[in-house]
């Protein structure tokens, strides 16, 4: 997909925004925050996940999980399978970190008191896990590919042309 550095940060931006978006809102919905947050507490708690999973998606998730789903024994050849191989590899790394975001959000808002904070973890992990994997699979990532290749990928295929 991405050729660059900047179509990366395209493409991150683009896939951060729409999956934070709907796991902002899942997890808030889950915690019961939906209609007792302000206006403010929601874009302020959007803009920070939003800038955390851009830095795990650039610098840290991405990278492994792109590294870990080339070493996987499967016919690399076949574009779908790749696909399929980094989304799973970034939804498990992704899931796993916000996962961590999300409990310290939630600390921070309401307090975790007599709370087994391993139990939490994982079941706000699987609870993360269940919403992210099939959004990311059926929504999110076939709307930005489809997005990134006609607008970012074309516009620069125009720019390019132009120069030539």
């Amino acid at each position: 997909m991405p050729r660059t550095k900047k179509e990366s940060l395209h493409f991150g931006l683009m896939m951060c925004t729409g999956m934070i978006v709907v796991m902002t809102f899942y997890n808030m919905w889950l915690n019961g925050q939906l209609g007792e947050l302000s206006f403010g507490t929601i874009v302020l708690e959007f803009l920070i996940g939003f800038v955390i999973a851009l830095l795990l998606d650039l610098y840290t998730i991405g990278p492994l999980a792109k590294k870990v789903a080339f070493s996987l024994p499967f016919d690399k050849s076949n574009k779908l399978k790749v696909v399929l191989a980094i989304s799973t590899c970034m939804v498990v790394g992704m899931a796993a970190m916000m996962s961590i975001f999300g409990l310290v959000m939630a600390n921070l808002s309401h307090g975790m008191a007599d709370v087994n904070i391993f139990q939490a973890y994982a079941m706000t992990f699987v609870k993360n896990f269940i919403v992210a994997y099939p959004l990311q699979l059926l929504i999110m990532g076939p709307l930005v590919r489809g997005l990134f290749t006609n607008f970012v990928q074309s516009n620069n295929t125009v720019k390019v042309e132009i120069i030539q």
